[in-house]
């Protein structure tokens, strides 16, 4: 039998995935990091890594409201190149 993450849901286009296959983007103390390890503490909300899911979390602020805190643009760019280059 083989072993399966958990399942947790994108942010952005709301499909439900294994853990694994997602991007987690962090709160850590008011600190917003890319995880893409999935370790980092603190509270956390995960895409699919491709830019429409990006697009979608964006326009839905949905990471905004997920991590319960004001996203900058410097971020998204960050999470932007992540996807890219992931």
């Amino acid at each position: 039998m083989q072993s399966r993450s958990p399942i947790r849901k994108c942010v952005g286009c709301g499909a439900r995935r294994d853990k694994i296959e997602l991007l987690r983007v962090v709160n850590n103390k008011g600190d917003i990091l890319v995880d893409p390890g999935g370790r980092t503490p603190g509270r956390g909300a995960y895409l699919c890594p491709n830019l429409d899911c990006l697009d979608q979390a964006i326009e839905k602020g949905a990471l905004k409201k997920a991590l319960r805190k004001e996203i900058s643009d410097e971020i998204y760019t960050k999470i932007s190149e992540e996807i890219k280059h992931g």
